[in-house]
């Protein structure tokens, strides 16, 4: 089963509604890019499914085996090799009809048993809504993707049939867990092998269930631009032909509209309103060679104002995923603004396909060229494999999920080595991301860093272009707090681990320490104790394991007394002197630096909320004040490194701490403004404590508005929400020290 339906039986549904894809019509799509396809197989297969799912319905009312034939179709459109177009037809047979891989092995074959074993495996790590399991679940996913790809691409395929087909559905819960799991896993998952138009499709899918109202309105602002604008799109797509005539450069020109998505998380994460999205047009100029690219970029520079900071070479610099093209925002006649994406034939077909794209004849035969794909920068097990090092790194299944997502979600920078190597690093990258991404031991023993010539912080955020030198010691020197000078998920992950294993050690020796003092107390010679024999009636593996769940107050001495001396009286007198280190913070902030007692209280200079990155500060006489990592007073305390302190927000507070943010409204000054920018708080399931009006004007009004917020990224939703009005200009966070309340 895909996880996702319900099997009917025929009376409980309507007549099937929708056509699809017909015996013949697989055949003759595969034939068309692969005419040597063996016939023979396709048909077999097909007949297999269409047999094997029998009356199954799905919610539609469509019967089963349309699934798995509109996934095989969807893969025949990437231009995949047969067998995986045989495994898109199969992928739900051992998973709902009860045939086993060793049937399906005898009949077709060892290669489609196993793409359909692995896709059977993706099908029951379905996500749920238990943080934990869900977490654990996506660590097999990462793992079970990065043998094959394929494996990957039909589990795309069918993820995204199964969202274009979502409102059929009944509960709207469980659609929304669906949209969520596609929007947070399948997506980025699609941008990371290079899938484009697969990724773009899952993510409107997956706005219009989550967010629908926002994509309407969306929806309806684009549709009034296109009607006052009618002629945009053609106009500028006939200067820009005209513009490659003139130039002598040969090539096709294709326009479109922004998706409302794409627009969205501009909306989201830029401080702008709708009316200042610069590029709701965009054009790609697809060109013969390399040269024309990059002679067409310059015509339309001479031609056009190019807005600053909005050109990037992808050529020269290819992503990981082996898109390549040159991306320029240009102003063009009438001061229209249009975002140029200029490319070679191949690279559209990567850009549009990834990995798919480089499906080919090759040896007589037909399959993924993997060195041809390689020699265009696009290396599918590399890209996937991106999150080996996380694996590895990472024990806790919730911090490897937090971590990888970070790897998901980030535009880039580009800088160098010293030797001019370069290395590409997420939009906000750090020095130790940099030593990172060269090699963990650089990261290990990174001391400090050398930009541009310049000793420099490990504080400061990298640029496009520095030439970064990393200075070294012999060991390693990963500190508590350093987390908090990172952000990618390797760099994280891997000083995570060199601080669990400094922090274990100091555990064992603490452990170590009081089991010998309590051995003492009770007139025993500590050497004459078999401690591995006393750890294995205790339950441990080995006398270390005991001596670190002493050291953290998880087994006390009294206990081992009691395994190792029998005859022991828990009533004497016998102090252990634990250090519970990690039950002393409260209730919503934990971090191996706290100690029972300490005062804790959040900085308001920048108001943490729960899900930001946060670091403490040990204050004299005023126990550990909690920053952002992102707070400029840090700098203030830039000397006292020792006195950081890595904090993480417990589970407690996702599930029950609450946070107010202000946050000030720049509006348009109407009639019921303020209640148009009320109810979009309610929808954001926001709660409004307090309003205050700040500057006045005939056509404008500030506003400010205390919220009651969830977390971090509830706090973002509500901005998002307010700036999607067309009454509002700017929308901002503003902290307590930026407002005066006299």
């Amino acid at each position: 089963m895909d996880g996702l339906e319900s099997n009917l039986s025929v009376a409980e549904t309507e007549k099937p509604r929708a056509q699809y894809l017909r015996q013949y019509e697989l055949v003759d799509k595969v034939k068309a890019y692969h005419p040597e396809t063996d016939e023979d197989l396709l048909n077999a297969a097909y007949v297999f499914t269409v047999a094997k799912h029998g009356e199954q319905l799905r919610a539609s009312g469509d019967p089963y085996f349309s699934h798995p034939v509109a996934v095989a179709g969807l893969l025949a459109d990437l231009r995949l090799d047969q067998n995986t177009i045989v495994a898109g037809l199969l992928h739900d047979t051992v998973e709902d009809t009860g045939v086993t891989l060793q049937e399906i092995d005898s009949r077709f074959g060892s290669d489609i048993a196993e793409l359909v074993n692995g896709v059977t495996k993706l099908t029951r790590l379905e996500y749920t809504s238990e943080e934990t399991k869900q977490a654990e679940n996506f660590r097999k996913f990462i793992l079970a993707t990065t043998n094959d790809v394929r494996v990957l691409l039909v589990k795309l395929a069918d993820r995204l049939h199964n969202m274009r087909t979502l409102h059929f559905i009944k509960k709207e819960e469980k659609r929304r867990r669906i949209a969520r799991e596609t929007m947070e896993i399948y997506a980025p998952l699609a941008h990371i092998v290079g899938v484009y138009s697969v990724a773009t499709e899952l993510e409107d899918l997956a706005f219009a269930q989550m967010q629908p109202e926002e994509r309407e309105f969306i929806n309806k602002r684009l549709k009034e631009i296109m009607s006052s604008n009618a002629d945009d799109i053609e106009i500028v797509k006939t200067e820009l032909e005209a513009l490659l005539v003139e130039t002598g450069i040969e090539g096709r020109v294709k326009g479109r509209r922004k998706q409302p998505y794409s627009i969205w998380r501009k909306l989201e994460r830029q401080s702008i309103s709708f009316g200042e999205v610069a590029d709701i047009f965009a054009f790609r100029l697809i060109l013969n060679n390399v040269d024309d690219c990059y002679k067409a970029l310059g015509a339309l520079h001479l031609k056009w104002h190019c807005l600053p900071n909005r050109f990037r070479d992808f050529i020269s610099v290819p992503k990981p995923n082996g898109y390549r093209s040159l991306h320029t925002t240009v102003q063009t006649s009438k001061k229209r603004k249009a975002e140029l994406q200029i490319r070679t034939e191949e690279m559209h077909d990567t850009a549009e396909n990834g990995v798919a794209a480089h499906w080919a004849y090759k040896n007589q035969s037909y399959g993924f060229d993997r060195e041809g794909a390689k020699a265009v920068g696009l290396d599918a097990t590399r890209a996937l494999n991106a999150f080996g090092d996380l694996l590895e790194n990472t024990d806790d299944p919730q911090l490897f999920m937090q971590n990888a997502k970070l790897e998901m979600y980030r535009n880039h920078v580009f800088v160098l080595t010293p030797k001019g190597r370069v290395v590409m690093l997420p939009d906000g990258a750090m020095p130790l991301d940099f030593a990172y991404a060269v090699h963990t031991a650089i990261g290990d023993t990174c001391t400090g860093v050398i930009i541009n010539g310049q000793k420099r912080s490990l504080r400061t955020k990298l640029k496009n272009g520095d030439v970064v030198e990393v200075v070294r010691s012999k060991d390693a020197v990963i500190k508590p707090g350093w987390e908090s000078l990172t952000v990618t998920g390797r760099a994280r992950s891997a000083i995570g681990r060199l601080i669990r294993a400094d922090e274990t050690a100091e555990f064992e020796r603490l452990g170590h320490h009081m089991l010998s003092h309590a051995i003492r107390r009770i007139g025993v010679d500590p050497i004459e104790l078999d401690l591995d024999e006393t750890a294995a009636k205790a339950g441990f593996e080995t006398r270390q394991a005991l001596a670190v769940a002493i050291g953290r107050g998880r087994f006390s001495t009294k206990d081992v007394l009691k395994v190792a001396f029998p005859g022991y009286s828990e009533h004497e007198d016998v102090q252990t002197n634990r250090v519970p280190i990690e039950q002393a913070a409260p209730l919503f902030v934990r971090g191996a630096g706290l100690t029972q007692g300490v005062t804790i209280h959040f900085a308001q200079c920048c108001s943490p909320l729960p899900g930001e990155r946060i670091v403490g500060v040990l204050r004299p006489d005023q126990g550990v004040e909690v920053h952002t990592v992102f707070c400029n007073r840090l700098a203030e305390f830039e000397d006292e490194i020792d006195n950081w302190i890595d904090l993480k927000w417990t589970g407690a507070a996702s599930e029950e701490a609450i946070g107010v943010v202000r946050i000030k409204v720049s509006a348009a000054n109407n009639k019921g403004v303020l209640a148009t920018l009320c109810s979009a708080v309610a929808h954001a399931e926001g709660n409004i404590i307090g309003v205050k009006t700040g500057e006045r004007a005939p056509d404008f009004i500030d506003l400010y508005f205390d919220i009651e917020v969830a977390d971090v990224k509830h706090h973002i939703n509500i901005l998002a929400a307010f700036r999607s009005l067309a009454v509002v200009d700017t929308a901002e966070r503003v902290l307590e020290s930026d407002f005066d309340d006299g």
